[in-house]
Formats: C-alpha cells, structure tokens, sequence
C-alpha cells in the first residue's frame, strides 16, 4: 500500500493563483487506484476543511506545520492513543495554544528589538493583499489554533528575534510567505505518527512525501520516497534530504508528474 503526504501552498496549489487544475490527473489516478493522499500544510483547519472541498479529499489532514492531525472519525477501526473527539474528527495536538503563542512572539519582539509584522495585527484584507487571498479565505486564514506567521521589518535583528523565541520553548519556522512561530512540532512528528497508523491498519506502506519550501524538510526526512517540488528554496532542500527526487516544473505541474511517475502513469501525464 502507498501514503501520499503533501503540502499545499507552492506544492500542490500554484504559489500565487492557488490554481490545482495541473494536478488533476494524477489526483484522479489516486482516486481511482484508492490511494489514500494526506495534506500537510501551515494552514488552518478552516482552510484545509476549504480546500478538501474542493479537491475531493476525504483522509486525514494536518495543520498548521505539524501543530495537530485531524482524523476523519471512523477512518481507523483502531482507537487512536490521546485523541480528543471535535466535531466530526478525531484530533491529536502537539501545539501550543494560539494566544500563547502571541504573548510569546511579542515578548520576544520587546526582548529582542526586533520589529515583525503578525497575523494577530493584520486585518483580513492585509492577509489577502499579502497572501494573494480572496478576503473570505483571508478569513479563514486568521482562524489560527497553533501557529502564528509573521514578517521580520528588521532583518538585522532576526537572530536575537529567534533567540528570544527559543528561550521560551517556541520555534521559528521559516515558510514560503511568512515565518511562523509555534511550539516544539513539525511537520515530520506528524507525518511519522500518521504513517504509522496506517501501517497497523494496513500491515506494510510505503510513505511518499511532497514539499516546496524549508518548512517541509522535515515531512521529506519522515517519507520513504521524499520529492521536492522545485522553488526558490530547492538547493537548500536537497542540502538537507539528498535522496530527495526533484519534481520539474513548479506548483502543481511538477507535483502532478512527480505523482504519476512514482505511481508509474507517466503516460496520463497531460
């Protein structure tokens, strides 16, 4: 059995457009061979719960850069150690609480002198001007649990920022748009838990995983078959997961051959 874990933004979904229409064949390929694909992103429930929507996904998901994995209840027959029920999902969280998170990013601002521009001080039009979002995403996007991104104003000083940051047990991730700041989780812890839930569910799996940006490093370092989508930060990828294939052209035109090619369809590659 193959597992398919995925970000989004830069990966699956255009950087700018969060157009996904490039990937439509190999999406239905995994729809048709019922191969389950995870999405593993730094968006929010609200947004995942969006795009899943759109895309026709139906499996687990995880949020905001590891902080927590949402499990469609029922998915597994097996009781999941240290879920919680929500809604219509089993959740496991390792990430810290969001207001806790903000208290931390500003007492690490005055600590640090370094000024950063936050989700928490932007209005939902900033974010969709930054993100390139429609205002009604750009909603979404706000509904933070666990993660809080931000810009640096004053680069010189993004070293004493992350310090400060580290000294209260918080991390400092670097994203495609935004650092974000968040406990001590990531993608990988995540990717690592899921795969294995699959694999006693499922007996033996074999995990592929995809990214575009550093934040996904440790997702690629959690697969058996890593695939960096290419982006401005692929040299710095590879430097750190060498195995890693290459996925050529960007976004999801590279994501959709990369997913056909290891699945052996490169003949439905449009």
């Amino acid at each position: 059995m193959r597992v398919i874990f995925s970000d989004l933004d830069g990966t699956l979904l255009e950087r700018d457009t969060y157009c996904w229409k490039a990937a439509n064949a190999a999406l239905l390929v995994l729809k048709e061979r019922g191969i389950p694909w995870l999405l593993v992103t730094s968006k929010t429930r609200a947004e995942v719960d969006h795009w899943r929507r759109v895309l026709g996904n139906v499996h687990p998901f995880v949020v905001e850069n590891g902080a927590a994995a949402f499990i469609p209840r029922g998915y597994f027959t097996d009781a999941i150690p240290g879920a919680t029920r929500r809604e219509e999902y089993e959740v496991i969280r390792w990430g810290k609480p969001y207001s806790e998170l903000v208290r931390g990013l500003d007492a690490a601002v005055h600590a640090s002198g370094c000024r950063v521009h936050a989700f928490h001080d932007m209005t939902a039009q900033q974010v969709a001007s930054a993100c390139h979002l429609p205002i009604d995403q750009a909603e979404l996007a706000k509904q933070r649990e666990y993660d809080e991104p931000f810009e640096i104003v004053d680069t010189e000083r993004s070293g004493e920022l992350e310090a400060a940051l580290d000294a209260q047990g918080l991390s400092c991730l670097p994203g495609g748009r935004f650092y974000h700041v968040c406990g001590r989780h990531d993608k990988g812890g995540a990717v690592t838990m899921l795969a294995g839930m699959f694999r006693r569910a499922h007996g033996g799996v074999e995990t592929i995983g995809l990214g575009d940006s550093c934040s996904d490093i440790p997702l690629l370092l959690a697969v058996d078959i890593p695939i960096v989508v290419s982006s401005p930060e692929l040299s710095a990828i590879v430097q750190h997961v060498p195995k890693a294939l290459v996925a050529v052209p960007e976004g999801p035109a590279g994501w959709n051959d990369a997913v056909l090619e290891v699945l052996g369809d490169q003949d439905k590659s449009p």
